[in-house]
């Protein structure tokens, strides 16, 4: 039902109108009377109809005041007018405000009934008319966030994209950037993920970098990407990126490497955006959650990569030797080296890969295999860092397996060469060369070090103590042995004076001393 306000200052004429018009019959409903424009407008202000019926010569306000009055403020309000006159001026005056009916007194209820059945075929048109703007309006604003998004998407990668059309885009959009100038972020998530994780950056992108800021955003294959205006300090803009891979990282427990690109003009989008896929292939050497720049990347773009050099066979020596400090030390300047080169991801790994090969070959047969088997694991590898994380264990690994070896065949060793000492120690030709070339068919100079390492002592001083020490017995469990017989008995043999200069030195008696001691 439309509400109708009846507006005259004759009683006669409002009660006429009043009771003639069936105003149900016509959808209408008569909420209210009022005497004058006056009184008119502030019944319109408190019950808001929407049609008023109302005289032109009345007092106070007269009828085209009060068409002024609520036009300014209550445009949808329509107006049907009443006069006794009918002189052109006053209908000239009505339509300037919109009015379209302008009946004469006295009018009968046909002619009003027919004036209200116009109005409201107009008011619902209107009405028609609002709805299908409002639904139109609704149905774009679900579409513009998809346009939006394909636009973007379109910009980046498809080389026919010029000033023209950023242009009616950025009308259409209704977005504003001072000089064109712009930056591209590109966002990776690491590990598994599902799309909704997508989602979730964009918006804690979005959020805390700023409508204002971020002109359109995308996502493209598994990368989540933003245009952003290029107005604000670089340093800021890192402090937010920070802050948005700190707030992701709370909520969904997952890492974000960023790449940014340079700022440029919006028509360079294409390159801007090969910038930053360029940076994320760099994530390889600077680690998993980086934010990475062009100029992390170390090289310009004529420059091209240099050639790796390494000699691995130092390395696998002490790897064979089980010298884990070496090893370790000389892996973290391999990787170091490697990381400075800034290769290509698979040239890098076809480098790492013969490096881990040559390591795994000098740990234990029965072990190469499954060392070998793990190669598979390096298609699996997204940095340098886990790589060398992954080599380092496997060679601390195969370094201890060497030298808990190199050790047990190492004290075995010792002992043969003890054995031998406890055997052959009244042979004047004992010595570490003797023991070297008769007996053990070994190094003389490596045999010495291995006793000395094993033992801590010479092994010339070793067969001297233990040879005094000998003597030592005999001579107190006998008592009378003569010093000649000890030194030929203790392979001396006829240097009886050497004996006890030996002897002396050890004790701090001489032979015939140490019998008379107490």
């Amino acid at each position: 039902m439309y509400k109708v306000l009846l507006v005259d200052d004759e009683r006669i004429i409002v009660e006429g109108i009043s009771r003639t018009v069936d105003w149900e019959a016509h959808r209408t409903e008569l909420i209210g009377t009022a005497r004058n424009g006056l009184e008119a407008l502030s019944f319109i202000e408190t019950h808001m109809p929407d049609i008023v019926i109302s005289d032109i010569k009345m007092p106070g306000m007269n009828g085209l005041q009060l068409v002024e009055k609520v036009n300014e403020r209550f445009p949808h309000i329509a107006f049907i007018l009443l006069s006794g006159f009918s002189e052109f001026d006053y209908a000239r005056t009505a339509m300037q405000f919109g009015v379209k009916h302008y009946l004469l007194k006295p009018c009968n209820e046909n002619t009003i009934t027919q004036a209200l059945a116009e109005i409201i075929l107009d008011l619902e048109k209107l009405q028609s008319q609002e709805n299908f703007m409002a639904n139109i309006q609704k149905e774009l604003t679900k579409v513009l966030p998809h346009a939006k998004e394909q636009f973007l998407k379109e910009l980046v990668t498809n080389k026919t994209y010029g000033q023209r059309d950023w242009d009616d885009y950025r009308q259409m959009f209704r977005m504003t950037v001072e000089n064109d100038s712009v930056r591209l972020l590109l966002f990776q998530l690491e590990g598994k993920f599902e799309f909704e994780h997508m989602f979730a950056i964009k918006n804690i992108a979005e959020d805390v970098l700023g409508k204002s800021t971020v002109l359109l955003s995308t996502t493209i294959g598994k990368h989540v990407l933003l245009l952003i205006k290029a107005d604000g300090e670089s340093d800021a803009l890192f402090a937010n990126l920070s802050e948005i891979k700190r707030t992701f990282a709370a909520y969904y427990k997952m890492d974000a490497t960023a790449a940014v690109s340079d700022p440029g003009p919006i028509v360079e989008a294409r390159s801007m955006y090969r910038e930053t896929l360029e940076c994320l292939n760099y994530q390889f050497y600077l680690g998993e959650g980086s934010i990475i720049t062009k100029k992390d990347i170390g090289r310009d773009d004529e420059s091209a990569p240099g050639t790796f050099l390494y000699d691995e066979e130092p390395l696998c020596m002490h790897v064979k030797s089980g010298d884990w400090a070496f090893v370790r030390d000389e892996l973290q300047a391999y990787f170091s080296q490697l990381a400075d080169s800034r290769l290509d991801t698979h040239l890098s790994k076809s480098y790492v890969i013969p490096l881990y090969v040559s390591i795994v070959r000098q740990g234990s047969p029965e072990e190469i295999n499954d060392y070998l088997q793990k190669i598979a694991s390096f298609d699996q590898f997204q940095t340098l860092r886990a790589i060398e994380q992954f080599i380092t264990d496997n060679a601390e690994q195969i370094c201890l397996n060497n030298y808990r070896l190199l050790t047990r065949k190492h004290s075995s060793i010792i002992l043969k060469m003890q054995q031998v000492v406890e055997e052959q120690l009244g042979n004047p030709d004992l010595s570490l060369g003797w023991v070297a070339t008769e007996i053990l068919y070994m190094n003389a100079d490596y045999l010495g070090k291995l006793f000395k390492k094993e033992t801590g002592d010479k092994f010339s001083n070793y067969v001297v103590k233990l040879r005094i020490e000998k003597a030592m017995e005999e001579i107190e469990k006998t008592g009378d042995v003569k010093v000649f017989e000890l030194a030929e008995q203790l392979g001396f043999g006829d240097n009886p004076q050497y004996f006890s200069q030996v002897f002396k030195k050890y004790t701090g008696f001489t032979p015939s001393e140490y019998k008379r001691s107490p």
